[in-house]
């Protein structure tokens, strides 16, 4: 080991640059709710307990969509057509 080291070119913060796509927030969760990401990011041997909070709102929003369906289709193509004429 050195007895002295060069950090005259060292940057502070992070090592990776956060993802554009994510927005940095600050919000108030129930214990519990946080706790049970935590212990389910321990349980599977590691991760982000926050990646996880954000996945499991997506799923939600996911089901939340309507989806589109060959029965919404043709429904919208018929009123569409009952408009046209």
């Amino acid at each position: 080991m050195r007895d002295e080291y060069d950090f005259s070119k060292g940057k502070r913060g992070a090592v990776f640059p956060p993802d554009p796509n994510k927005v940095r927030i600050t919000i108030r969760l129930d214990a519990d709710i946080i706790n049970y990401f935590k212990e389910q990011v321990h349980k599977a041997g590691g991760g982000n307990y926050q990646t996880m909070i954000n996945n499991a709102l997506r799923e939600y929003l996911d089901k939340r969509q309507p989806s589109f369906n060959e029965s919404t289709l043709r429904r919208v193509i018929r009123e569409e057509l009952q408009a046209a004429h």
